[in-house]
């Protein structure tokens, strides 16, 4: 058995409304239904990649100022944020492609930075319980954007819940937590 591929994603979203599949989605000359379908993949992967799980999170990401002392972040990235107990000094936002400190007002800062980071993942970087997880979550909203059909839209709601289940206890499993990984019982511990 091998990973699902952006392919058979889109193909397994063109048979839920009936559609033939296809053999390419590469092209300037591809169907209405297979772009419409690649644009709903994409949007429901960074969709959920936005919620940020352990493959695509990493804390403590160094960050290295660029010569004019601003952060200029990779375009894969979906939310940052910094360790409210080591910088406490600073509140830094996403704003485009660069960051910038709320609690001072500019975009210029005196250090470098260790962030908590959630990257976006091209399809193909994900693990299979995710793809799969987005495949049916896609095929769902493509449905129903392009059919509008209630028994189509409950039948694959059962099959998202389902899968959306077992991509949350891989991760979960993957991520080896502990009831110490949360914020509020460290706070509690550390007193």
């Amino acid at each position: 058995m091998s990973l699902t591929t952006k392919l058979e994603a889109v193909n397994t979203m063109l048979g839920v409304i009936g559609e033939s599949p296809v053999n390419t989605i590469i092209g300037s000359s591809l169907p209405v239904s297979v772009v419409t379908a690649l644009n709903v993949l994409n949007e429901v992967n960074r969709e959920v990649q936005s919620e940020g799980w352990h493959y695509n999170t990493e804390f403590e990401y160094p960050l290295v100022r660029d010569t004019a002392n601003k952060f200029v972040l990779p375009n894969n990235v979906l939310k940052i944020d910094t360790p409210i107990e080591k910088y406490t000094d600073i509140d830094i936002v996403q704003r485009g492609s660069t960051l910038y400190d709320r609690k001072n007002h500019t975009d210029v800062f005196t250090q470098d930075l260790d962030v908590t980071i959630t990257f976006e993942l091209t399809f193909e970087e994900l693990p299979q319980q995710f793809r799969s997880y987005i495949t049916i979550r896609a095929a769902r909203k493509f449905a129903n954007r392009f059919l509008g059909s209630q028994g189509i839209e409950s039948f694959t709601l059962r099959d998202e819940v389902m899968s959306k289940a077992t991509a949350v206890e891989s991760d979960s499993e993957n991520a080896d937590r502990t009831i110490f990984d949360n914020y509020d019982v460290r706070r509690v511990i550390d007193r």
